[in-house]
């Protein structure tokens, strides 16, 4: 159990990037963007064909995100410029991302168990360092010493590092510009903004994030798939919904924290589950429909029952101070 449920949190670690991406275009930008069920794979697809054909993979893994990035800004002009609605401009780039990946890997798998990856450099870097001896001597009571601490802490530093990126660039003007189109597109409009351009690069950054995050789930699991992005969307709303569910989401920095937060837990939370003797392995989908129902019904649930008892107070606090001002009013007429 120990090691299933560290091998989740440095999945959902790396997952956490695909969840930000999620969260810039559903919660920012307001747009029902499915190109992330195909721009997952399209980060996956080009790290790996490019590793295989002897790139470096950290530049592998940075042009996939480049690519990444062009699939969002299309999915923009789509909408914009092709005035398609949105939540088809996405279905439309996401079917079309599936050849495009089929024809950038040449088949439907691309295995790199064998090949150096950006995830075998960062194990050898931290090997290297000597730390994990020292936090295994720490753990070594539990029983539980997995063979090394590099990915984990790596992967968290690199999703927080992102995090304090994405917080910093939304508090530009630009970034604003892009929050206010979320928000109220007219209101942002009639101050001459392009609300165009500013959709268009909002989406490229979110699918930029999301191709990243595919790279990397590629190196780590040590294949690329062209079906591992299905379902990719909603892995990523039950990370933002869960996360703002348990951590908040009133403001940039709290809720790109929750993200994270959420990727991680949701991640925890499969593994649990399948860990039940009648799931398996194949109800992963099923699990995680179920998650996303409960993540957007129980805070629905908890605000009523709260909405409940501040009433039940406020009348408890009205009838108490009818009760004392009808002593105070007996008192005086007795005095009288």
């Amino acid at each position: 159990m120990p090691t299933a449920i560290f091998g989740s949190i440095e999945a959902g670690a790396i997952y956490a990037l695909m969840a930000l991406g999620v969260y810039l275009s559903f919660r920012i930008l307001d747009f029902p963007d499915l190109t992330v069920d195909g721009s997952f794979v399209t980060g996956a697809a080009v790290a790996a064909v490019l590793i295989v054909g002897g790139t470096n993979p950290f530049l592998a893994t940075l042009i996939a995100l480049i690519c990444g990035f062009a699939a969002g800004c299309i999915t923009g002009l789509l909408h914009t410029k092709g005035k398609i609605n949105p939540l088809l401009s996405g279905i439309l780039m996401m079917i079309a991302l599936y050849s495009i990946n089929l024809r950038i890997m040449g088949k439907s798998n691309v295995p790199l168990l064998s090949e150096e990856t950006v995830i075998t450099k960062l194990t050898a870097f931290w090997q290297g360092l000597g730390l994990d001896n020292g936090i295994q001597a720490i753990f070594s009571a539990t029983g539980f010493v997995p063979k090394t601490w590099g990915i984990l802490f790596l992967m968290i530093i690199l999703a927080f590092v992102v995090k304090v990126l994405i917080d910093l660039f939304l508090k530009t003007d630009f970034g604003l510009a892009i929050r206010a189109t979320g928000n109220n597109e007219t209101m942002i409009r009639s101050f001459s903004a392009d609300t165009d351009l500013l959709k268009i690069v909002g989406l490229g950054i979110s699918n930029g994030l999301v191709a990243l995050s595919g790279a990397l789930v590629a190196q780590y699991n040590g294949f690329s798939d062209v079906g591992m992005g299905i379902g990719m969307i909603i892995i990523g709303l039950a990370s933002v919904i869960i996360g703002e569910a348990i951590f908040g989401a009133k403001t940039i920095v709290r809720a790109t924290f929750a993200v994270i937060g959420g990727a991680i837990l949701y991640r925890i939370i499969v593994t649990l589950a399948l860990r039940v003797e009648f799931l398996e392995t194949g109800d992963m989908k099923l699990i995680t429909a179920f998650i996303v129902v409960c993540a957007l019904i129980l805070p629905k649930i908890i605000d009523k029952q709260r909405e409940k008892q501040r009433k039940k107070r406020k009348r408890t606090e009205i009838f108490q101070k009818a009760n004392e001002s009808g002593e105070q009013l007996a008192a005086i007429k007795s005095n009288s």
